[in-house]
């Protein structure tokens, strides 16, 4: 997996901002199976805000570890809206975190149909302290490797937008 220097550089602002506040991080990932923990996790210091990842490639992982209801991996698949949200909301349940963030995506080179390419990836960040957030990104004439890294820094870069507060509407 080869990350580029401005994703290290992104994901040491993350963790800066996320200390600066006393803040923990989760990571619920699917399609980057634990490639946004890993990049974490090569700043120095990172414990200090990263509380810990989920790695939930399969389905059987989404419903055991983070109680993704089988129904709506049936209803509405594995990379959807709906479970992405539930991805995030799992993570920030079964973690000690302030912010989650989960991914589920088709990182290819197989594995798409009409409705669901490759390169298709939901994206969802939950919050103690504000209104969840979801995002799709199709990272479209990409290889599996590549899909992957800008799922990453797609991911990290709407944890830093929550931080920050950009975006997101605070919970009453």
């Amino acid at each position: 997996m080869h990350v580029t220097i401005e994703t290290i550089e992104l994901a040491n602002q993350l963790l800066e901002l996320a200390s600066d506040q006393d803040y923990k991080i989760a990571t619920a990932e699917s399609c980057t199976a634990g490639l946004i923990s890993a990049t974490l996790t090569e700043i120095p210091g990172a414990s200090a805000s990263f509380d810990r990842g989920f790695a939930t490639y399969s389905n059987e992982a989404k419903t055991e570890i983070l109680e993704v209801p089988v129904e709506m991996i049936e209803q509405f698949g594995a990379v959807s809206e709906e479970v992405a949200r539930a991805m995030a909301d799992g993570a920030l349940k079964h973690s000690r975190a302030d912010f989650a963030v989960s991914v589920t995506g088709i990182a290819g080179p197989e594995g798409g149909t009409e409705d669901k390419p490759v390169g298709l990836v939901h994206f969802a960040v939950s919050s103690k302290h504000y209104s969840q957030s979801h995002s799709r990104k199709i990272f479209a004439a990409m290889d599996r490797e590549n899909v992957r890294a800008a799922t990453v820094e797609h991911a990290i870069i709407m944890l830093i937008e929550a931080i920050t507060r950009k975006h997101y509407v605070a919970m009453e």
